[in-house]
């Protein structure tokens, strides 16, 4: 028979509570908060036993309380109670405890803080008068004071803040607030700083308001919500977000709490610093006191987003709108579709613009430039079309920008004659006449589709017109004369671009070297290298070096890397790509080769060589034909010494080349194609994936094999 327990039970119990241990709803758009914030909140009970019998116990009547009772106080004040809207968005989670007993603490000022009214003042339109003639004086201070001898009528506080308040230049309300203080007839208030602030902050005049502040501070007159709101958002508008955050923490040191105006601008502080933790504990406690966010806030969060491509909380500040039954304005929409174009979600920028036209606003340019740029960037060439027609039909703006954008659209997805349709409509347009960039676009159109003679046509008529030339309209001109031989007309070209004020950069030097890797005949190259050596005369000098073959690698080594050192980041590896082409073309094959192994070295090619366990492969889709065979040559001869040496192999070889969307790219597949037939290599197209070349272990092997048989055969 089992004897009875009479010793109090050892228990050691430990409950961590989060947010993500919590039963959740089924929500349609979670909280971006949940992801920044983390609570963890513990209870411990002990309770010690000893095989020796308990203490008896003062209260014998008493029994000992279960487990079940134990936890019944703590589960009333710890655990959550359930709600009873279960389907509702949970945008306030709790990421920090709050005593019950105690009320909450606010964080901001729901109401904005009143202004001083005004008393009526008999003299108000003699004294508006006067200030009009300060505001005509010269803003020198000499004339600031002689005007100020004629005042009308004695400056008592009423006459002198009327007269403050009137003041346009920030310089004469400067002046006027200096002349006051020297009077000395009333003592000042905070009033009169705040309008000499406002003035100041009109002419982003930081440093001159933080120096009245100061000056507040140490004559000890009270600094109320107004000057900090204007501290703050003067100093987010002269970019010293430090000084806006730093003003802010001294603003609660003084246990002023700042109204919804001056919560929105330090969000926004926050956000540009890029501190989103930040922004979302000040977001989630102003929620949490009863703040309703306004649009301004709501756009600084779906900016914040959009920066971050953080699509979860792109939907999050839609869905808290909705929920808070907050109307987005036109400002609103444009930063949401940015922020949707920087996440990469082309479709849901536009459903929120047919969202937004439904909603009766209508599109601003910017609206209309921001998702032309995003489909573009999607290659969404039906759906920009569509648009451009919505454009002409409702009447929507158009300005040059949106022009602009809508030929650079067309220059990536190669819509020539749309581009054509679009820039004799900008010839017959009063306000968007056709500038440098836009026949920029048409020559990347041009140039781009082989179309050498309209290029130059175009090129004659930027002359004509007398629209300047710039850089990128030369390069692309010149790649397009480069790609059909036309050598006498590029250098012809690239003569009167210097003549009319081009200066070369590195964009325009790699495409001279694109050319000079195209040439064929040595008079060719002579004349274009005539060109880079103009353009770029250490360049010139490193390509006469490399193509030299007794130039020594380690010279080669230390020359391109001073050259490299020179050049802009984009443009190293586009460098190394046409180098190696040159000297294949010249039959240098060694020095192509050294130069791929330079390149490697000095992180141009980043991403060539990826391995895994069950896949190595070979990806020579940043390079250039000739740098891609090189690739491949090095690749197979660096296997062919693994497998002599018997060491582990993967399964799978693979090779990427890409497959080129633009309607004229040529891509690799072809040329990298016709070299792995020519080496023999055991690689085939894959039937899967366009632009992918495989083969298997076994073929790899064997494909050695067979060719050190043959080698040992000839010798």
């Amino acid at each position: 028979m089992a004897t009875s327990l009479s010793s109090v039970l050892d228990v050691h119990f430990t409950v961590h509570l989060s947010v993500s241990d919590t039963k959740k709803p089924n929500i349609i758009f979670n909280s971006p908060f949940r992801q920044y914030t983390t609570s963890k909140r513990g209870f411990t009970i002990l309770c010690n036993s000893s095989k020796s019998s308990p203490k008896p116990s003062p209260e014998p009547t008493q029994k000992n309380p279960n487990l079940s009772d134990q936890l019944r106080p703590l589960s009333t004040t710890t655990l959550p109670k359930p709600t009873t809207h279960q389907n509702q968005l949970l945008s306030k989670p709790k990421s920090t405890w709050v005593n019950p007993t105690k009320p909450k603490r606010f964080v901001l000022s729901l109401q904005r803080h009143k202004r001083s009214s005004y008393s009526y003042n008999p003299q108000v339109r003699e004294l508006k008068l006067f200030a009009h003639r300060l505001n005509d004086c010269d803003n020198s201070e000499a004339a600031f004071l002689s005007v100020l001898q004629e005042i009308p009528h004695p400056p008592t506080r009423e006459n002198a803040l009327l007269i403050l308040n009137s003041l346009r230049p920030w310089q004469k309300a400067r002046l006027f607030l200096k002349w006051i203080k020297t009077q000395n007839l009333f003592p000042l208030e905070t009033i009169f700083y705040n309008v000499t602030m406002k003035s100041l902050k009109y002419g982003r005049q930081f440093e001159l308001i933080e120096e009245l502040a100061r000056e507040m501070i140490n004559n000890q007159i009270e600094l109320d919500n107004i000057t900090y709101c204007t501290l703050i958002t003067c100093a987010k508008k002269c970019n010293h977000f430090d000084k806006a955050v730093e003003w802010f923490e001294r603003m609660y040191k003084t246990s002023l709490m700042p109204d919804e105006v001056t919560y929105s601008a330090i969000l926004d502080v926050y956000a540009r610093l890029g501190k989103v933790e930040e922004v979302l504990n000040l977001y989630e406690r102003a929620r949490g006191s009863g703040w309703k966010p306004d649009p301004i806030a709501f756009s600084v969060l779906g900016r914040m987003f959009g920066e971050a491509g953080d699509y979860d909380g792109i939907r999050y500040v839609l869905q808290e709108m909705k929920s808070l039954d907050v109307q987005p304005n036109l400002v609103v929409y444009n930063t949401l579709l940015e922020a949707m174009g920087k996440a990469g979600k082309p479709g849901l920028a536009r459903s929120l613009f047919q969202e937004m036209v439904e909603s009766g606003l209508n599109p601003n340019e910017k609206t209309l430039t921001v998702l032309v740029k995003i489909y573009g960037k999607a290659r969404w060439s039906r759906d920009a079309l569509e648009l451009w027609k919505q454009m002409s039909s409702k009447g929507w703006p158009m300005d040059l920008i949106l022009y602009n954008t809508l030929l650079n659209m067309c220059a990536d997805l190669a819509l020539e004659e749309e581009a054509e349709r679009l820039f004799e409509d900008m010839k017959g347009s009063e306000r968007c006449r056709p500038d440098s960039w836009s026949y920029t676009a048409m020559l990347n159109i041009y140039g781009s589709g082989g179309n050498v003679d309209k290029a130059v046509e175009l090129f004659e008529e930027m002359s004509e017109s007398g629209v300047k030339l710039n850089v990128m309209g030369c390069t692309c001109l010149i790649q397009c004369l480069g790609k059909a031989k036309r050598i006498e007309d590029l250098v012809r070209v690239f003569g009167v671009s210097i003549k009319r004020g081009v200066k070369p950069d590195d964009r325009l030097c790699g495409c001279l070297l694109s050319v000079v890797s195209l040439c064929e005949e040595s008079e060719d190259v002579d004349k274009v290298l005539a060109c880079l050596q103009q353009a770029n005369p250490k360049l010139f000098a490193f390509v006469k070096l490399a193509t030299e073959e007794k130039t020594s690698f380690e010279t080669v080594k230390e020359e391109f890397r001073g050259i490299l050192s020179e050049t802009a980041v984009e443009a190293r590896r586009p460098f190394c790509n046409c180098l190696i082409d040159i000297c294949r073309n010249r039959k240098l094959h060694e020095r192509a080769h050294e130069l791929l192994y330079l390149g490697t070295l000095y992180g141009l090619y980043p991403g060539l060589h990826n391995k895994t366990v069950h896949e190595w492969c070979l990806d020579v889709r940043s390079l250039s034909v000739g740098a891609a065979h090189t690739a491949l040559e090095e690749w197979m001869g660096t296997l062919s010494k693994i497998v002599q040496h018997k060491e582990e192999l993967p399964e799978i070889f693979s090779a990427q080349t890409g497959s080129g969307t633009h309607k004229f790219s040529q891509g690799l597949a072809n040329s990298f194609a016709s070299h792995v037939k020519k080496l023999a290599a055991p690689f085939r197209q894959s039937e899967q994936k366009v632009g992918c070349f495989v083969a298997t272990r076994e073929d790899v092997v064997s494909w050695v094999q067979s060719r050190l048989a043959s080698s040992a055969a000839t010798a």
